[in-house]
């Protein structure tokens, strides 16, 4: 089985001005496309072959295969994250499901800010995400490729935070781009669908 690069689910500059289309050009076209290159490459030989990607994530990064886990690991991420934004996304009206799990964190005020935090203090290159573990919500982050399943939790929303995402739009200002991106960009409904 071979990776593919999916199309964006909206136009390049669907997401301005929060993103702009340049921003998504060189993140999808050329970030996300060498991750899926990449991974074609190094899922050969691996034992992993034909195994599913959240598999795959899983035991690339108990077996401490970190080429895996950065590409792969990078390839599940992007295809949520593409998902995980929409023109006309955040705002505080949350699914059914989401709101609970939310409300059992603390409220979305609470939410909102340990995730814009986790964002902001990863150091270097990484996500910030919402995860689902034993029933219960939780704000983690993770570096480089790495995401909450290799940690044994189901994510549900998360943001990139490799300098590639906002560079170009809001140049070395991290927090300014998490602000806009959750009030502005959220896709709560892929968010429930992963909530299950």
């Amino acid at each position: 089985m071979t990776f593919k690069l999916p199309d964006l689910p909206y136009a390049y500059d669907a997401l301005a001005p929060y993103m702009s289309a340049e921003t998504l050009t060189y993140h999808h076209d050329k970030h996300h496309q060498a991750y899926v290159d990449n991974g074609n490459k190094l899922i050969v030989g691996s034992g992993l072959e034909g195994k599913p990607l959240e598999e795959i994530c899983t035991a690339a990064y108990a077996g401490k295969n970190q080429p895996l886990v950065n590409n792969l690991g990078q390839h599940y991420n992007h295809l949520h994250f593409w998902q995980w934004m929409k023109k006309g996304g955040g705002g505080t009206k949350l699914p059914g499901s989401v709101a609970k799990l939310v409300d059992g964190y603390g409220g979305f005020d609470k939410v909102r800010a340990d995730f814009i935090n986790a964002g902001t203090t990863q150091f270097g290159s990484g996500w910030a995400w919402l995860a689902v573990r034993d029933g219960k919500l939780e704000v983690s982050k993770t570096p480089n490729g790495e995401n909450p399943l290799m940690h044994g939790a189901q994510p549900i929303l998360g943001v990139d935070v490799w300098e590639h995402s906002y560079y170009i739009d809001y140049r070395n200002a991290r927090p300014k781009y998490l602000e806009a991106w959750f009030d502005n960009l959220v896709n709560w409904e892929h968010v429930e669908e992963m909530a299950g």
